[in-house]
Parts: structure tokens; C-alpha cells; sequence
């Protein structure tokens, strides 16, 4: 049997059921890559920046730092694929740390993942808008606006489903890996640049006085540049979101992502030596590759608007992954249950909002500014990639598998490469922001520990997981709060005496004048009618409702303890939505008061009003 028929559809068919709603490879690279594709415009420029400090001697490590660079991609790659196929239902570095190292390092893992992916989506919107106010300047005192506006754009789309988003987002992506491939095999038969029209004029940063090359300055150029390596492990977080075989296509779709990432980051190295490119102020390491080898001319602007598409889109990668993870989280009680719950498109709905909702105030505060954002970037990455492998060599170790000498040794390696960079970044950008990320992972994690906390309490109060005792019957008492006679309330009193032993309406009178008429009115009224239920007055010197309502049912706890109290709240649902605000909210009120101050059952009784009844004719 083929396994196109054994998940259920035939042979050269379209997935069925959920499956549709789930990735293929090539969906998967458009819908969780664009965060690790889109680095290529601002990873080899990080580099450059650092050994510029050195002058045109320091520039010239361009490509070891890179390749150095390139050779911890593959070994992140080759981890990955392992995280993947050993852990199938996603969570990358939380899922490995979880199982492996405990759940403390499990949730710093967790909070590192989190805050990478909020700063990605901010740092990948103001990036690709920073390039679009490059081109038109006239644009640039509107960042914050368009910021906030692709950040709509984007979260209305995953809102639709991450194959959705996907599927919008292969052309943009391929466009882009085209327009860096053209750069690349361009530039290599190029003798000399084609043009230097875009840095003509602008400030070079080349230090000019310098001349030595340290480890130290090595070392952090190094680190620098490894922010390039940001989102590698998105696809091993997102493994439930593709097709099945899910875990053989995520695995695909991972080592794609790696080659790609490394041909490109390499061939712009290689061109950045060729060509004796210098950084400048104002101009982007990759718009001077462009101008170098494509010229100045529609191919460069076709370089430059695809950049700035991927890095305004490659904040879908946050939205692929982090929602998968907050629902991970969920499930092990270490956030709200909310974000566990999916929608009809197989989306974490709440994650997506909540990642939106504080994207959004990253970039109020940073007020659309890329530079803002970025000494905050990374760092979390590093940590979480040194955690995964950390535990996944603690995974080797205890399957005992064949070859486990070999990916304990890959694992170990990467990690050590991974925590050295986490500690240089961390230093190097300390004072620029960094302190932030360090006071705001240990905030964190005490704030995923208090929710499971909260959680473990409602469990034990609940007496979850244990057989509770026998049901036994109470006498009930249904407590009808009213203040008119209509047909509200008759049909509130027939749910009442359906519900309970015992039925009592009661009425607030206020000792005001002005108020005494309607109290009189009522009773009488309710006398002529006779409805076989008791009214209740219950007498306030204030003009409240719910209390005098909720002190009630304290005093019918107090002289009745077994007595199983429901106060039923009859309220109108009016046939139209823009109706509800010419309600009194008088319901809420009391729904809130009763709930606060007593045990009671609550109900709340909704009467929907239809179209009107036809008029009979005399």
C-alpha cells in the first residue's frame, strides 16, 4: 500500500482533512526560513562593521570569519535534524531540555525562544521598512506608521493559516534566493565592480590608522556574524506543521535551509574580498554587492525591493514558530490554556494575536528604529542553541544508539561553539541594551513558574487526577433577581422552577422617594399576577444592585448550609449586534457581585429577540 493511501487519500490526490492545512517542504522553507534567509542582508555587514575597526587588513578575514561561520551553520543543521527526529511533535530546545537537563534549564530554553522570536518579528519589520524609507526618503517620518502596518498585514495573513502565509510568501522568497544567486555568480566573473554609484559620496567607516588583527576582534566579529544564524531552528519547533511524513520534511526542509543559507552567506564573503568593498554610512553592505556586480540599473532595484519584501515578511518565521510553542507550553501548564486551543485553519489563533500585541509595543517604544532592536537580537539564540545541544548529547548518552560517539562529539562541539558566542555577543553589546535580555530571561522564567504554580493549586483544590466522591443530592434554591413584570421575566421564573426545589424572585428597593412609586408598582403587580413564587424585597440605602443581591445569598448560606444556592440573571440578547450598547449591563453587574462574594452557581439566562410578532386584524 502506497503512503499516499495509507494517510488516507489516493494516489495523485490533494491531502484531506487537516493535512491541507499543513506545510510541504517547499511551503515549509517560505513560511518558517524567511527569519534565516533574509539574515544575508544584515549577517556579512555585521561582520564587516567589526573588522573595519581594523582597517583594510582587518577586512580581509571576511571570508575565514565567514566559512568559521558557515561550518557551525552545518553542525547547528546537522543537530537540528537530529532534534527533529528524535522529537517529532516539535518544541526544538524546550522539548530536548524538558526531557533531558530538567525544567528549570527547559524553561530558560522556553523564554529564549520567546523573546527571539518577539524581537525577530520587530527587528525583521523595522529592518525591511528602514530599507524602504532608504529608497524613498520621503517616507521616513512615517516608520512607526508602516511598521505597524506590515505587522497588520502580516498577522492578518497567519491569521488564515501558516500554509496560507506560506503560500503568499514562496514567491518573495524565491525571488530574493534568485536575486542573491544572481549577485553571487555575477560578481565571481566580474575583474573589477560595475559600479560604484550607490556608496559614491557616503562616508566610509574603514578605520584608517589600524592595523592589527587580536583574536578578541576576531572573536567578536565572529559573534557578530552569527547573527545571520537566527531562526535556524524555527523548522524544529514548527515539525507538527507539515504534511506527513511531518518529520521527513521538516528534516528536508531543514538541511535546504542550511545550504542555501551557507552558499549565500559564503559567495557574498567571497564577493566582499574581490570587490575591496568598505563599509559606508548610510548604504547596506548587500546594496554595494548589487551595485558591483549587476551595475546600477534595474537589476539592482529589483535586489533591493525583494530585500526589502523577505525582511518585512521574515517575520512570518516568528509567527510559525512561536505559536506552536506557546501551545507546548500550554499543555504543560506553563502558560495560559488559551493559547493550546486551535482554530478551523489548524491556527494557534491566541498565540498569534499575543505575538502580534507585543511586537506591537516593541515597536511604539522603539519608535520604528532598527538600531533600536538589534543589540537585543541573538543573544537568546545562542543561549537556546547551547541548551539543545547540551541536551541532546545527554540524549546520546542514554539511547545508547549506533554511531553515539560520533553525535555526542557533533553535539557537544556545537554547543561549545554556541556558549562562547552567547557569552561574547552578551559582552559585547551589554551596554548597548544587551542588560535588557539578561533582566528580562530570569522575569521570564519566574512568570512561567508562577502560572504552573497557579495551575498546580487549581489541580489540587480540583482533586484532578484522583476519583471524587459519590454525587449525593442537596436541596436548591433558585434565586431570580427581577425589577419589572414582562415576558424577561416569566421566562426566566419557568427555567427556575425547572432547575431547582425552590424558587424566590427578589426585587432591590431603594429608600429614595422618587423610587418608592416603582417598588409599590411592582408588588402589586406581581400580587394581580400570582405567578406561585415568593417576592423577595430586599431594601438598600444606596443606589446598588449587587450587593444587596449577594449579601442575600450569604445570609441564605448562613441559616441554610446544605442548601445549593443558583442565582439565575434573565438578560436580553438583542437581534442585532449594535443593539447591545443600549443595554443597562445590568447582568454583568450583578453576575460580578455574586461571583465575588458568594459561591452561588451563576446563570445567565439570555432572551433572544427575533423579529417582531405580526399584528392580528380586528
Amino acid at each position: 500500500m502506497s503512503k499516499a493511501v495509507a494517510q488516507g487519500a489516493a494516489p495523485g490526490q490533494r491531502p484531506r482533512g487537516g493535512d491541507r492545512h499543513r506545510l510541504t517542504a517547499t511551503q515549509g522553507l517560505a513560511a518558517l526560513a524567511l527569519d534565516a534567509l533574509a539574515s544575508v542582508a544584515y549577517g556579512p555587514e555585521a561582520i564587516v562593521l567589526v573588522l573595519a575597526a581594523a582597517g583594510g587588513n582587518g577586512l580581509g578575514f571576511t571570508l575565514p570569519v565567514t566559512l568559521a561561520i558557515a561550518a557551525l551553520l552545518a553542525v547547528l543543521v546537522a543537530s537540528y535534524r537530529q532534534v527533529i527526529a528524535a522529537f517529532p511533535d516539535g518544541g526544538g530546545s524546550y522539548a530536548v531540555a524538558r526531557r533531558h537537563l530538567g525544567t528549570r534549564a527547559s524553561l530558560v530554553a522556553a523564554a529564549c525562544l520567546i523573546l527571539d522570536y518577539v524581537l525577530n518579528v520587530a527587528v525583521s519589520v523595522t529592518a525591511g521598512v528602514a530599507a524602504l524609507t532608504s529608497a524613498f526618503p520621503g517616507l521616513y517620518g512615517h516608520r512607526l506608521a508602516l511598521c505597524l502596518a506590515a505587522l497588520a498585514l502580516v498577522t492578518a495573513v497567519n491569521l488564515r493559516g501558516v500554509v496560507e502565509s506560506a503560500k503568499l510568501f514562496v514567491v518573495p522568497s524565491a525571488v530574493f534566493v534568485a536575486a542573491i544567486g544572481a549577485i553571487v555568480v555575477v560578481g565571481l566573473f566580474r575583474a573589477a565592480p560595475a559600479s560604484t554609484y550607490t556608496a559614491d559620496g557616503h562616508t566610509s567607516v574603514l578605520a584608517g590608522n589600524a592595523t592589527g588583527v587580536g583574536a578578541l576582534l576576531l572573536l567578536k566579529a565572529f559573534a557578530s556574524g552569527c547573527s545571520a544564524l537566527t531562526g535556524v531552528e524555527a523548522v524544529a519547533n514548527a515539525v507538527p506543521s507539515f504534511r506527513a511524513p511531518a518529520a521527513r520534511r521538516a528534516q528536508r526542509t531543514e538541511v535546504a535551509l542550511g545550504a542555501l543559507l551557507g552558499a549565500m552567506l559564503i559567495g557574498l564573503a567571497v564577493l566582499i574580498g574581490r570587490f575591496h568593498l568598505q563599509p559606508a554610512e548610510g548604504v547596506t553592505v548587500l546594496a554595494q554587492l548589487a551595485d558591483a556586480s549587476l551595475g546600477h540599473t534595474w537589476a539592482f532595484y529589483v535586489v533591493q525591493f525583494a530585500t526589502v519584501v523577505l525582511l518585512a515578511l521574515a517575520a512570518n518565521t516568528s509567527f510559525g514558530g512561536l505559536p506552536l510553542l506557546m501551545s507546548l507550553l500550554a499543555r504543560d501548564h506553563y502558560l495560559p490554556h488559551v493559547f493550546a486551543l486551535k482554530a478551523d485553519r489548524q491556527v494557534h489563533r491566541h498565540g498569534v494575536l499575543a505575538l502580534a500585541a507585543v511586537s506591537a509595543v516593541l515597536l511604539v517604544f522603539s519608535g520604528g528604529d532598527t538600531n533600536t532592536l538589534v543589540p537585543l537580537f541573538a543573544i537568546g539564540v545562542f543561549v537556546g542553541f547551547t541548551i539543545c545541544q547540551g541536551g541532546m548529547v545527554v540524549h546520546w548518552c542514554r539511547e545508547g544508539a549506533p554511531g553515539r560517539s560520533r553525535k555526542v562529539l557533533l553535539n557537544g562541539f556545537g554547543a561549545a561553539l554556541t556558549g562562547v558566542a552567547a557569552v561574547v555577543v552578551t559582552a559585547t553589546k551589554f551596554t548597548d541594551g544587551a542588560w535588557l535580555i539578561v533582566v528580562a530571561l530570569p522575569l521570564l522564567v519566574l512568570v512561567l513558574e508562577a502560572v504552573h504554580r497557579a495551575y498546580g493549586r487549581i489541580a489540587e483544590r480540583l482533586d484532578l487526577g484522583r476519583l471524587p466522591e459519590p454525587p449525593c443530592r442537596d436541596r436548591s434554591l433558585v434565586i431570580v433577581p427581577v425589577s419589572h413584570l414582562s415576558r424577561l421575566t416569566r421566562e426566566a421564573l419557568n427555567a427556575a422552577v425547572s432547575l431547582g426545589d425552590e424558587v424566590r424572585a427578589v426585587t432591590v428597593s431603594h429608600l429614595d422617594e422618587e423610587d418608592r412609586p416603582q417598588a409599590q408598582a411592582l408588588r402589586r403587580d406581581w400580587e394581580r399576577w400570582s405567578p406561585g413564587v415568593e417576592l423577595v424585597e430586599l431594601a438598600c440605602e444606596h443606589r446598588g444592585l449587587g450587593r444587596p443581591v449577594a449579601a442575600y445569598v450569604r445570609r441564605v448560606h448562613t441559616y441554610h448550609p446544605r442548601t445549593r444556592v443558583t442565582v439565575l440573571i434573565p438578560e436580553v440578547e438583542p437581534a442585532h449586534i449594535w443593539q447591545r450598547v443600549l443595554q443597562n449591563q445590568r447582568g454583568a453587574v450583578l453576575a460580578h457581585a455574586v461571583r465575588r462574594d458568594t459561591d452561588a452557581v451563576i446563570c445567565r439566562l439570555r432572551l433572544r429577540l427575533g423579529a417582531p410578532p405580526a399584528r392580528r386584524e380586528a
